[in-house]
């Protein structure tokens, strides 16, 4: 057994913890099929164990070929950038949900097999999901993967969160949207992920490059400000931000949502009004009056994270109209009091100056965000003085627009810190 494997099983038997099952090592061999292996490092216990960001476990997941990452991304995401093999684990750290109450939450965390101790760090938060298996840790036929096989194939260690309640073996529902837990889920997977890259004899750097798509955009934005602005670690700065496709002015969502002139508006008007009512409560005290029967007997089971995306498109209209009463529509319109509150947060994420290369994508054919969004967060940050780049990157819809920014984000990233 390797010196820092001895290590984690000293603390495991000290804090008397999970047995040791045996740790997935970077010299494991990679399986023609990529397959996953069972191998665990299990770490948990009292005292400073159970703290934010402490680790609970990490299992090597899969091992990939340069060769099996090229052919991986391939049909989805340009390849040329792709320079290395990658390791992927499974891991579980602590941290913390909407109402501050701890919780264990899960992550990918992706390392590139090039040899190098030390690595650069990027954060991929991301979009819109509504399953809890479809996230990065879980699935690999997921642009989140992709992205995490991309950044980590260049050489950089990724950390990217499933997010509260999201991920295979995760409790609870999904805090859709909350900042606290956003920012919380990103921060301490941070700090889970360099302990477990330090237990396999590597060494995060201080710099975290920051990237995330749709509902990871203003996750971005949320959490570069907590890295510069708020102190939310000691260790991690913050190096660079790239948003992709962020809903910037969530008010303004909601409302074309409502209005049906967002694509699959039901489905993301009802994920949001059931979440935030679960969460914040206050938006309805029984279904019936936000939502029109018969979906008002089933809306609320349907986002609970055990249905795929078209189980509930098949059994919720996909306009809004056709979803909520009207009089619920007009509240979500012309936004008052608690709910207001809560979504002015989410409409001033890109509100500060950050101090780093900042880079916004979106794409003019996005039909599900609008390319106004992204306007919305520019025009923030030169309020506050902020310099940013914004790239405009076609005629894409919303998950194709992430799929091309992909390489754009890598070069970006080399550009702001002096890479080759």
């Amino acid at each position: 057994m390797a010196k820092n494997q001895l290590r984690s099983a000293a603390r495991a038997v000290a804090a008397g913890s999970l047995a040791l099952a045996g740790v997935g090592g970077l010299a494991a061999p990679a399986a023609a099929d990529a397959g996953t292996s069972t191998q665990t490092q299990a770490i948990a216990g009292a005292g400073t164990e159970r703290a934010r960001g402490a680790l609970v476990s990490y299992e090597l997941r899969h091992t990939f070929t340069r060769a099996q990452v090229t052919d991986a991304l391939a049909p989805h995401v340009a390849t040329d950038q792709v320079r290395h093999g990658v390791s992927t684990y499974l891991v579980k750290y602590r941290t913390v949900d909407h109402r501050g109450a701890p919780v264990v939450a899960s992550q990918l965390v992706a390392l590139p097999d090039n040899g190098d101790r030390s690595l650069p760090v990027v954060s991929w938060l991301h979009g819109t999901t509504v399953t809890k298996t479809h996230v990065a840790s879980a699935r690999t036929d997921t642009n989140d993967h992709r992205a995490a096989l991309l950044f980590a194939s260049t050489g950089r260690a990724v950390s990217a969160p499933d997010y509260v309640g999201l991920g295979k073996d995760s409790p609870g529902r999904h805090p859709y949207g909350d900042p606290r837990s956003t920012v919380a889920a990103g921060v301490d997977g941070l700090r889970s992920a360099r302990v477990a890259a330090r237990d396999l004899g590597r060494r995060l750097e201080r710099d975290v490059q920051v990237s995330g798509f749709s509902q990871g955009g203003p996750a971005t934005m949320l959490m570069g400000r907590a890295l510069q602005q708020e102190g939310a670690d000691r260790y991690f700065r913050l190096g660079a931000l790239a948003p992709v496709g962020g809903p910037f002015d969530l008010s303004a969502f909601e409302k074309a949502a409502a209005d049906d002139a967002v694509e699959k508006s039901g489905l993301y008007l009802g994920y949001f009004v059931t979440a935030w009512n679960w969460m914040y409560g206050g938006l309805y005290d029984s279904p019936s009056e936000a939502f029109k029967a018969p979906y008002d007997a089933v809306v609320e089971e349907l986002f609970n994270g055990a249905y795929e995306p078209q189980e509930i498109l098949a059994k919720l209209p996909p306009a809004s109209r056709d979803l909520f009463t009207p009089q619920f529509l007009e509240k979500v319109r012309n936004p008052t009091g608690e709910l207001a509150r809560r979504l002015r947060p989410l409409d001033t994420t890109c509100d500060w100056r950050p101090e780093v290369p900042v880079r916004i994508f979106h794409a003019a054919g996005d039909k599900d965000v609008d390319f106004a969004h992204a306007r919305h967060c520019g025009a923030q940050l030169t309020a506050n003085g902020a310099a940013y780049e914004l790239t405009d990157l076609g005629q894409y819809d919303h998950n194709g627009s992430v799929r091309r920014a992909l390489p754009e984000i890598v070069r970006f990233f080399d550009a702001a810190t002096g890479r080759p």
